[in-house]
Order: structure tokens, then sequence, then C-alpha cells
């Protein structure tokens, strides 16, 4: 096949995009040119999505069988894609988000529970709609908390922060909170598996990691994985009502059982996610953390230390 893949030079579509060429597809990259492509030698077209022309303007003369739009956040991201190639791909594979679920006290989240119309992720659903209306040979695929290699959000490094210190590691309530961490690599994998598969038109798909696990659980995996004890990791249980952080964020994980029911895409994709949290944290901590240097950095712990003062006083 040949492939479009919006992005394509960082996080998800690096691994997408080394995936598809290994397996023998023809990829092409849509991005602004700012970092290098992840396969020598790959085509890549320079342009600006938020530029309905300009996009249009470069890609009106090809022609794909898919396209993966892996960065669109808002349906106005997305439909001069879904407006240039209606009637003529096999598929479009959307990135949306399991942000847009709305909280409930029944999980997992399963594909068809309610979304939350104030999500920040809104725009996700109303692109996820805005396809399903339009005939084209669509599937979405809603990650939860996404890590790996090349993570640019601070998830597993947030932890790792701490631990490479030896510092305390605040978690926020009693550390019973459940989520759900995927492997980007999986991720990819699943997406993949979409390609010229039938049943996955129209379809939304849950992918994440096989279990959920508590903050506290979380944290201690970290601790594993960087080759730590976890027993002996000093955790500090605080409660967030009783600070203001303003716009900063204390913890890097909503403050709420949040994952979802994976078994549809497993099933209807034949798709298994092939690392466990400790073996896709233990490549995070070698090929990124310690890899990009981030144990020396300079890393801001003042509201750990606000909310330590706090605790310990």
């Amino acid at each position: 096949m040949r492939i479009l893949i919006m992005g394509g030079t960082r996080f998800i579509g690096v691994n997408l995009t080394q995936i598809l060429v290994e397996q023998g597809h023809e990829v092409v990259l849509f991005n602004r040119g700012n970092r290098p492509a992840p396969v020598d030698g790959i085509q890549e077209i320079h342009g600006d999505r938020q530029d309905a022309a300009d996009l249009k303007a470069k890609l009106g003369n090809e022609r794909f069988d898919a396209v993966f739009d892996n960065n669109g956040r808002e349906q106005s991201d997305t439909q001069p894609l879904a407006e240039l190639f209606a009637g003529q791909i096999q598929h479009f594979i959307y990135v949306s988000s399991a942000g847009v679920y709305q909280k409930s006290a029944q999980m997992p989240h399963v594909e068809g529970d309610a979304v939350d119309p104030q999500s920040r992720h809104k725009g996700k659903y109303e692109t996820e709609t805005y396809l399903a209306a339009q005939g084209l040979p669509w599937t979405a695929v809603r990650p939860v908390y996404i890590y790996g290699p090349q993570n640019y959000n601070d998830l597993e490094a947030w932890f790792f922060d701490r631990i490479a210190r030896d510092r305390p590691v605040p978690i926020p309530s009693n550390g019973a909170y459940l989520t759900q961490l995927g492997h980007v690599r999986d991720l990819a994998q699943a997406m993949t598996a979409i390609l010229g598969n039938e049943r996955a038109n129209g379809q939304i798909y849950n992918i994440s990691g096989d279990r959920s696990v508590s903050f506290t659980g979380l944290a201690q995996a970290c601790a594993e994985a960087a080759g730590r004890d976890p027993s002996s990791l000093p955790l500090v249980y605080y409660d967030p009502k009783q600070f203001d952080f303003g716009k900063r964020k204390a913890f890097p994980l909503r403050v709420q059982h949040f994952f979802t029911d994976i078994h549809k895409a497993k099933t209807e994709l034949a798709w298994q996610p092939q690392f466990d949290l400790v073996s896709g944290l233990q490549d995070s901590w070698q090929n990124d953390y310690l890899a990009a240097g981030r144990d020396r950095a300079d890393i801001d712990f003042s509201l750990d230390d606000q909310i330590l003062a706090a605790t310990t006083s």
C-alpha cells in the first residue's frame, strides 16, 4: 500500500512509520519538516496542516491507499484530509483518545460509553462523529496513556525524575486509583492491524496495555524498571484538594479511575500487547530517559517541595 502519515517524526509516528516500512509499504510523511524522518530515504512532504489551502495544494495530486491521522485534534484539522481523499482511499485511521469518555462509576470504559461534552478531547470525538458521517472507510483508536521512548509528555519520566534522584514520590489521595498505560509500539502495531481489515470499518477501538495499575503500583513498577527496590521507594500521599497549584500539574495522571477494556481490539484486530508494564518501562528507562541524559538534567521540584512541606510538618 501507499500510505500517508500525518506527522510521522514524533513518538507514535516514528514507531508507526518503522513498522509500516518493515511490512513493505510505501510510506509518505506530511509534516513541517522540523525533525528528521525516522527511516532514511522516506518521502516527506512539508507543509502546514493547519492551513487547509496549503495542505490541499501539497497533497492534491497525490494518491494513497490509506491515511493515518496521528495528530488531528479538532474536526477542522481532519476535515480537509477527508474532503481531499473521499472516494479514493481504502482506509482512514484516526488517533482519538480515551480521554473523550465521561467519568463513570462503572469501569472499565468500553467503546460506546458516554462521552464527556466538556472534555478537553471533545474535538477528537467531534472528529470521530464527522468521519462517521462522510462515508469514508474509517476507524478510530482511543489510547489511554501512551508511554515508551520519545514520549514528549511527562509520564514515566515524571516518576523516573524522582526515583533517579532518591526523592520521595508524591502520590495524590491514597494511591489506589487505577489507571492504564499502553506502550507506543503496541499502539502502532494495533494501528497497522487495521489495514485491510474490513471488520474494522466504522469501528472505534480502545488501545492500551492488558492490565490496569494503581498509582502506587505504577510508582513501584517505575522503580523496578529503574533497578531500584520497589518496597523501599519513599511514597508520600497527599490530598490534592488541600493545595492550589494554579495551572501547574503536580501529578501527571488524572486523579480518578481511568482505564478501558481492550477486548474488542484484541478480538477484531487479532492484536495482542507485547509489552507488560515493567518491560515497557525498562524500555523507556534505558532507551530514552538514560540515553537522553535526563537523569542529570535540572528538574523543577518546587511543587513536590510544597507538598512535602505540608505533609511532613
